[in-house]
């Protein structure tokens, strides 16, 4: 609410402005008007300047900003003053809208996290909230409910959708003896679970604790700024206050030619154009960037991008388009290539395994019946008769008669490169083989060309295993990468990354991701992501488009390079007013000319980013 409420004063206080300019400008109604524009744009910046200043004990650019404002209205120029809130109270309310955007992330992660479990005791069944839950409790979780703690399997043997936590689409089978994670979904058997570890110290409960960490984390130039910003209004007043007080004893100025000379300083010295050789330039290409898929969530992050030396991608729905297709089709050299597909498909559509889906979705047959008496036996296969004969599809252990060395030769180099297997058989042996593999989005392999072009060294950090890494980060381009990385293994390899780097960004799309984009300088999002990593980035490729990253990059860059010309040319504006004002060569017209007319030339500068 706040956010809106500070939006609008700017607003209001900016219309006020402009219609006492134009119709009471020069009026005895013209103070009264700039006083509510006064009271109405800077409420909001003036609490929390004074707030902080009693709470702190320190001044802040705040309170600079109101004595500057004051200070213009007490030499008569009413509109200086106005102006100078104006600005301030507007960039303040951009920046408040902007974070109050972090915490959304955590109220996403939570949704998945279960709230109550079903406990097992003397063979009795009782739902009790996940704290309650000790190490060493039995719980039931049946099919289609999230695990709701990290357990070992007792009894049951199903396919687990692991995606919250690894970030891979394709179900994990698990059996007695197997380790579960809280938060993860039970898709087909009713299971009987061992709790190893209390709630507040799941996996999925570390992963929230890690985006919370990162974000309570200050970058550098934050660190930069609330250290200078004491300095630098505490020698400003200073200043003001020995204009003042100094000269009538050591020159031949009167106190009203030292009183008019501080008040001039106090003006021009305020740092109207310096919060503006920023803020037009930021909002340019932050527009510039949403309107070419870029969504940005803060200047801040779009500025360090620009100083990135190396970006780290998750490979599942980032790199890859998120889900299992058919790339290779194999048939037995006894068997039809177009019957084996039409009994894939009678058995597979009646499946919503990911594997069979894709399956399905290859080996599509129109006016097909379905198979009968089809049995999906967990984690294995499934079985049915189609037309007459008895035909099973799934693993190579599931076959009851795997003899086709010559169609399992060729099947375990597509398993070498990486890709899943998926075998149909029917009553005369291995009619068949699918092979399927998360695909590599299109544009992938020349988003990173470009990043190469940019000096930007590319990483792939993925929970899949090693075989499928390589063969992903081969067909990517990309030389470097790690494979089998949990949430806090990614975390831990982004750190490494920063200091051999230094400036990393990490590019992802899942829950598991969360934590990783929180620790990086900047996180960013794929569109098509999960609430969690939405919330959680810094920045959103809106349409899914790799190749916007290089775009986004160049973007900062000439962000940061205006900025840079900004402060250099306000910095150098304020110095040459303040050193003639005190030559006596600046009078107060003058300086209004100086001071606004620098601040109209950087917005200028930094519009030029819309072209």
């Amino acid at each position: 609410m706040k956010k809106h409420l500070e939006l609008i004063a700017a607003l209001v206080s900016g219309a006020l402005i402009l219609i006492t300019y134009f119709t009471f400008h020069g009026t005895e109604a013209a103070p009264f008007l700039y006083t509510a524009a006064y009271l109405i744009g800077g409420f909001f910046k003036a609490k929390e300047g004074i707030t902080e200043t009693i709470t702190e004990r320190k001044l802040n650019v705040e309170m600079l900003m109101i004595f500057a404002a004051i200070g213009a209205s007490f030499i008569g120029h009413w509109l200086e003053g106005a102006l100078l809130i104006f600005i301030f109270a507007l960039s303040g309310a951009l920046e408040t809208y902007t974070e109050n955007r972090s915490s959304q992330e955590l109220r996403a992660l939570l949704t998945l996290q279960p709230d109550e479990a079903t406990r097992l005791i003397a063979g009795r069944k009782e739902r009790i909230s996940i704290d309650q839950l000790q190490v060493d409790d039995r719980i039931l979780v049946l099919p289609g409910q999230r695990i709701p703690a990290d357990g070992i399997i007792l009894k049951g043997t199903t396919s687990i959708d692991e995606s919250a936590i690894t970030g891979e689409g394709i179900p994990v089978t698990k059996t007695e003896g197997h380790e579960v994670f809280a938060s993860t979904v039970n898709s087909s058997a009713v299971l009987e679970i061992r709790v190893t570890k209390p709630s507040d110290e799941t996996l999925f409960q570390r992963i929230i604790t890690m985006v919370q960490t990162a974000q309570e984390q200050k970058s550098p130039a934050q660190h930069f700024i609330e250290r200078f910003e004491g300095p630098y209004v505490k020698t400003v007043l200073l200043l003001v206050l020995l204009v003042i007080l100094v000269p009538p004893f050591i020159t031949n100025w009167s106190f009203t030619e030292s009183f008019y000379r501080a008040m001039i300083l106090l003006v021009v010295a305020s740092p109207c154009a310096l919060v503006a050789s920023v803020m037009p330039a930021t909002l340019s290409a932050i527009s510039k960037g949403a309107r070419n898929g870029i969504l940005v969530k803060g200047g801040s992050h779009l500025e360090t991008l620009g100083r990135v030396k190396a970006v780290a991608f998750d490979k599942t729905g980032s790199l890859t388009v998120g889900k299992p297709s058919v790339t290779d089709f194999l048939v037995s050299k006894t068997a039809e290539a177009s019957l084996v597909l039409k009994a894939a498909y009678a058995i597979q559509s009646q499946s919503s395994h990911p594997l069979a889906k894709a399956v399905a979705a290859y080996a599509h047959a129109d006016n097909i019946n379905q198979a009968e008496q089809v049995t999906d036996t967990a984690g294995q296969g499934m079985h049915g008769i189609w037309q007459g004969q008895k035909w099973r599809i799934g693993k190579i252990s599931y076959m009851q008669n795997p003899a086709d060395q010559d169609l399992t030769d060729q099947a375990n180099a597509l398993a070498a490169a990486g890709k899943s297997l998926v075998y149909i058989e029917n009553e005369y042996g291995l009619a068949g083989v699918f092979a399927l593999q998360d695909t590599i989005r299109p544009e992938a392999k020349a988003a990173i060309r470009s990043l190469s072009k940019l000096g930007i060294s590319t990483i792939m950090l993925t929970g899949d295993n090693d075989q499928t890494a390589k063969a992903i980060a081969k067909e990517a381009g990309i030389t470097m990468y790690r494979a089998n990385c949990l949430p806090d293994e990614k975390v831990a390899e982004i750190k490494k990354l920063e200091s051999s780097y230094g400036t990393i960004a990490m590019v992802g799309d899942g829950i598991n991701d969360a934590p990783a984009l929180a620790t990086a300088q900047v996180g960013i999002a794929m569109g098509n992501g999960t609430d969690a990593a939405l919330e959680t980035a810094d920045m959103v490729l809106i349409k899914n488009d790799l190749g916007k990253l290089a775009d986004a990059v160049k973007l900062s860059k000439r962000m940061r390079k205006i900025i840079k010309q900004n402060v250099i040319f306000s910095v150098s504006v304020i110095l040459l007013l303040i050193l003639a004002n005190i030559s006596q060569y600046l009078g107060l017209p003058l300086g209004v000319v100086g001071h606004e007319g620098s601040t109209i030339l950087v917005i200028l500068n930094g519009l030029r980013l819309l072209r």
